[in-house]
């Protein structure tokens, strides 16, 4: 009887190290890959000013999907470099696109193509612009920046008198920004106030990054536990008779 108990018992430890083989295996092919393909999709940024608060800090760190200015929409906030803004990386919101005519302010709100806009990411109580902003019609190809902080941000209000009446090419998109990392404030809330002028983006594969990397950890680490669990719960498992008859 005893020689058949320790051929089940080698037999149930032989399959439990190559399940705990296994799911090692899966778990670093989960969570190396979950770190490159981040890694190929997302680009990671340092906001330096505050043009964007309440939704982005100074000093905040983002992640953006790298992403063709063509598949830029209306409410992205985008991270792009235009010689004559100064020629650096710096993240203002999209609130208009190529043939849209955009105006400020009526009954506090931005328009755009007569539309009043909804915007819950302005800090509470500010109004869409503190200043006059003319009606213009964006030219094809460009897009129209605003930061969600109105009344200190450089954008395009500021370039107004300047070619494209203050838009800036879409091939000067590096970039749409998916979330906050640090702080961790998490993904950004999509912009729904734009939905009546046509279709919003959708959220990159972020979240599907991280739960790869978080299940690719728990595999590892569960996988790796295994085998020191189960020697333990063998040790008690066995007979006394057995351990003294060993010694």
């Amino acid at each position: 009887m005893s020689r058949t108990t320790d051929r089940t018992g080698e037999g149930h430890g032989r399959l439990g190290s190559t399940l705990s083989g296994l799911a090692v295996a899966l778990g670093c092919v989960l969570f190396l890959g979950g770190f490159v393909w981040g890694a190929i999709v997302y680009q990671p940024y340092t906001v330096p000013t505050e043009s964007m608060t309440p939704t982005i800090g100074a000093g905040d760190r983002v992640l953006a999907q790298r992403v063709d200015g063509g598949e830029v929409e209306r409410g992205d906030v985008v991270v792009f470099k235009e010689q004559t803004w100064g020629d650096m990386p710096m993240v203002k919101r999209v609130v208009a696109v190529g043939g849209d005519t955009v105006a400020c302010c009526t009954d506090g709100k931005l328009t755009v193509n007569g539309k009043k806009i909804d915007e819950p990411y302005l800090p509470k109580g500010q109004a869409a612009e503190s200043k006059k902003i003319p009606t213009i019609t964006v030219p094809d190809g460009r897009l129209f920046l605003l930061g969600d902080e109105r009344s200190g941000s450089l954008d395009s209000t500021a370039h107004l008198t300047e070619a494209g009446s203050g838009s800036v090419p879409r091939s000067a998109v590096q970039g749409r920004v998916d979330a906050v990392v640090w702080p961790m404030d998490g993904m950004l809330a999509r912009p729904t106030g734009f939905e009546a002028l046509g279709g919003i983006s959708s959220p990159g594969p972020l979240r599907l990054v991280v739960a790869a990397v978080v299940a690719g950890a728990v595999l590892v680490l569960g996988g790796a536990a295994y085998g020191p669990i189960a020697q333990r719960a063998g040790r008690r498992g066995r007979p006394r008779t057995e351990l003294a008859g060993a010694r």
